[in-house]
């Protein structure tokens, strides 16, 4: 665990809200989402290494798309659309499992009043589905995309608060991603960053994480539980 800022870390211990990403943070979907996203794209006669695919961990799926391959705006939501099907028809529990020691720091927020939701860029009835599917059943509410109604990441945390009629000084955000810290601070929420393997060193810090961690131990910590 590092500190980056003046942040008053002990005061996150006291914060009643925990907002957490989903992908990358609650659970290990990038070996999920590569071989998914692989195979749709070698129809277009792509064969991309793992790290040209991970900037696709984190932002708006079309985003991460074009932000991998050469393709138009129309050609990622073609490329979206086809990967969301094979992944929702393939994917299975077994492949895309709740990092160590999460649903054990999910039980302990509960237990201590602390309220949990999850807000992400993840569509939000597939983020919804795959939950459902791993069984974790801690959280309080959930926030994704919603298309035409929902986009950002900054939307997504201000869903999830409003899900639980909660207010960003109330809250503290926790991500794998510079989308996670640069969503939580547009509404002044602290975020601690969480290094699992789609962030570049550097990045999370780079974005304003008040503190990086490199296992859930470490947030547990920090959270006071």
């Amino acid at each position: 665990m590092e500190r980056v800022d003046q942040f008053d870390l002990p005061a996150l211990a006291s914060k009643p809200v925990v907002l957490f990403d989903f992908d990358g943070t609650v659970a290990d979907t990038q070996p999920a989402i590569f071989r998914s996203v692989r195979e749709v794209l070698s129809r277009r006669g792509y064969d991309l290494p793992d790290d040209q695919l991970r900037p696709l961990i984190g932002p708006p799926l079309e985003e991460g798309i074009r932000l991998v391959c050469d393709i138009d705006a129309d050609g990622a939501r073609e490329v979206a659309i086809e990967y969301r099907a094979l992944f929702e028809r393939t994917v299975t529990a077994d492949e895309i499992p709740v990092f160590p020691g999460m649903r054990e720091l999910l039980d302990a927020l509960r237990s201590r009043g602390r309220r949990i939701a999850v807000a992400t860029s993840r569509i939000e009835s597939a983020t919804k589905d795959l939950i459902a599917m791993l069984g974790v059943t801690q959280f309080h509410a959930i926030a994704g995309r919603v298309q035409g109604v929902r986009y950002s990441k900054a939307e997504s945390i201000s869903a999830a608060l409003d899900l639980l009629d909660a207010s960003p000084d109330q809250a503290v955000m926790i991500g794998d991603r510079k989308y996670d810290v640069l969503g939580a601070a547009a509404l002044g929420i602290p975020c601690i960053g969480l290094y699992s393997g789609a962030a570049e060193d550097g990045e999370l810090e780079g974005a304003g994480a008040v503190a990086v961690c490199r296992s859930i131990d470490e947030i547990a910590s920090l959270l006071g539980v």
